[in-house]
């Protein structure tokens, strides 16, 4: 590999989904996030999003959702009371999407050890024949398939570390055994999915990991989390890729959202997360963002995980020392899902 540095996917034309009225789904964000990274460019190499092609995008996503979007091209519409499409918001979700899956297959074939997309709108929401959340295509579900049909990858394990559950995406890989889904979240909480005990069916029972945390949770508690529960799972589970749905919406600044980690938090998530990549899959680690939008913890979020995929070694740190809340938190998860994964059952948690 030539250049080791991370990709990051970005473009202008994702400021093209654009609300009528006030969102916080909005092009600013975008904004905040290129002047936070604006002392990093030397880091990473800017890498041109393509559009996804119908066949692509109905690996995850039904005929008739593709057809229902469709018709929304060129109006402005409000497709629920929290879901927005403008004029050209298929293109742009199209263009995430594509941008998404081509960098993950940058990735999967050696071309980079690692990528950032920094598009909107999000997507894990996105469910096969429903738009919802601000979300109108799942991008992480389209690259997951690009990558299994194009690349020849068996196992892909996603990471979801949004504040809010990514219902989406549990349902287009509930009864996949292939596709591990590990989602950490504010429960209860929008969109109402995301209980411990949704842990897939058929064929993928234990493939989906639910790690629901209660509001006001922090650096401590997800800190214990991802130690004690993902890292572990995810090590059994050796994905050939690590996909991870990146929101910024558990920070203590975040409007929408009862939830308290510090900007440092994201920075340990992602060591966590590239250490595992780098143990199980070579380094091949895909982050996509989601949610975030009080913007200065938003760039500043983006900023941190971009610095940790372009370091030379994964950055090491910790979290801060255990809670009572986590311990009890780690106990009651660690039992709810020792059944699916031989790791949780070494006893210990919390």
């Amino acid at each position: 590999m030539s250049d080791s540095r991370p990709l990051l996917v970005r473009d202008r034309r994702f400021r093209d989904h654009v609300s009528r009225g006030p969102h916080p789904e909005c092009p600013e964000r975008l904004d905040a996030i290129d002047r936070a990274l604006a002392p990093l460019a030397d880091g990473f190499r800017d890498f041109e999003p393509r559009s996804a092609s119908d066949e692509e995008i109905l690996r995850a996503h039904s005929r008739a959702h593709l057809d229902g979007l469709r018709a929304l091209e060129g109006c402005d519409a409000l497709i629920d009371p929290d879901t927005y499409s403008s004029p050209r918001s298929l293109e742009v979700a199209r263009l995430a999407a594509g941008g998404l899956l081509a960098a993950s297959l940058e990735v999967a074939r050696g071309a980079a050890a690692s990528a950032f997309a920094a598009v909107r709108p999000p997507g894990h929401h996105a469910e096969r024949e429903r738009a919802m959340g601000f979300c109108l295509l799942n991008h992480v579900a389209i690259a997951a398939h690009a990558l299994r049909d194009d690349a020849g990858l068996a196992r892909i394990a996603i990471v979801d570390w949004d504040v809010h559950h990514g219902n989406g995406t549990q349902q287009l890989f509930y009864e996949d055994p292939n596709t591990l889904y590990l989602s950490t979240h504010q429960y209860p909480f929008y969109p109402g999915t995301g209980a411990a005990d949704e842990s897939g069916r058929g064929k993928g029972v234990g493939g989906t990991v639910n790690l629901p945390l209660p509001a006001g949770a922090g650096d401590a508690e997800y800190g214990q989390v991802f130690d004690e529960l993902i890292v572990p799972v995810l090590l059994e589970f050796r994905p050939d890729l690590l996909l991870v749905s990146a929101g910024f919406d558990a920070h203590e600044r975040e409007p929408l959202a009862s939830m308290n980690l510090t900007t440092g938090a994201y920075r340990l998530f992602a060591g966590r997360l590239r250490a595992v990549a780098e143990e199980t899959c070579s380094g091949r680690l895909v982050i996509a963002l989601e949610g975030g939008y009080d913007l200065e913890a938003l760039g500043a979020g983006v900023a941190e995980v971009v610095r940790v995929l372009a370091a030379p070694e994964v950055p090491r740190g910790d979290f801060p020392p255990p809670s009572p809340v986590g311990r009890q938190i780690v106990r009651n998860l660690a039992d709810a899902h020792a059944g699916n994964w031989a790791s949780l059952r070494s006893g210990g948690h919390g």
